[in-house]
């Protein structure tokens, strides 16, 4: 038996609560930017995901109108960090409300260096950066989805094997429902089927 859940009905902020329990688990891009006034800001953002390829293009939705919203539409760069596991306190900090001008960066004792190619500075101890100029934004109803043209990428050599970034190393946080997070549990390695093989390769029937 399933249970029907109406988004009209329910309203949004129920309805957002039951979609973020569902859409599981997401990815985060801890997004660094630089405002006006030369202030660095530091956010989670889990509506995160790669848009293209040919250009290489990722985006994260801002819900509301929040500092990293602001800050890319003003400067149009930013820096996708990712989240590590072993930052779990300091990714959940940068999530407080804290006041417009007042660097996550200084306020949580996260560490910086400078990126390559955009002014938005890199999280230090995040063994990934890409940096990222905009592409384009859409709003829609209440959100803005950032779309940024990768420029250029930096990824700790501590987490390569044979040119590839280990999911074992990078151990990279996710979000889950309510206050729960996700950690790297059981990788499950399994290579794709070409149609040409696909007789007698397909998953038992059940």
């Amino acid at each position: 038996m399933r249970i029907d859940f109406e988004p009209e009905a329910m309203g949004p902020t129920p309805f957002y609560k039951l979609l973020t329990s569902v859409i599981v688990p997401r990815p985060i891009a801890w997004v660094s930017t630089v405002g006006r006034d030369g202030s660095a800001n530091l956010a989670p953002h889990s509506f995160f995901t790669v848009a293209a390829v040919a250009p290489p293009i990722v985006q994260f939705t801002s819900v509301g109108r929040k500092d990293s919203l602001r800050n890319v539409e003003d400067t149009g760069e930013f820096v996708v960090n990712l989240a590590p596991e072993g930052l779990f306190e300091q990714v959940n900090a940068t999530a407080t409300d804290f006041p417009h001008g007042v660097s996550e960066f200084e306020a949580v004792g996260v560490a910086q260096e400078a990126s390559a190619r955009v002014k938005p500075p890199r999280v230090a101890g995040s063994p990934v950066a890409l940096e990222c100029v905009v592409h384009s934004t859409m709003g829609l109803g209440n959100s803005t989805v950032v779309f940024g043209r990768v420029v250029h990428a930096a990824i700790d050599d501590a987490v390569m094997v044979d040119g590839h970034a280990e999911i074992t190393r990078l151990r990279p946080l996710s979000r889950l429902g309510k206050n729960e997070w996700g950690t790297v549990g059981d990788v499950l390695d399994l290579a794709r089927i070409r149609y040409a093989d696909w007789e007698g390769q397909g998953p038992e029937k059940v």
